[in-house]
């Protein structure tokens, strides 16, 4: 096939792909993004694993030692 075919054709898929309006579930959405139920319990079950002091800070700079 020729560039000019290839172009063609890709440049009718991506026109395809961007005026494509599929029908939206959203109660499937909603629940999908409405989070997990038993996310409680799940943290629950793993802060049991977790050591004090394991965790690191969130700081940008390293801790210096001054002595």
């Amino acid at each position: 096939m020729g560039r000019g075919r290839q172009k063609a054709k890709h440049t009718k898929v991506a026109r395809d792909l961007k005026y494509f309006s599929p029908d939206t579930n959203y109660n499937a959405l909603q629940q999908e993004l409405g989070g997990n139920p038993r996310l409680e319990e799940d943290l629950e079950k793993w802060a049991d694993y977790i050591v004090p002091g394991d965790v690191e800070a969130d700081d940008d700079e390293p801790e210096s030692k001054t002595a």
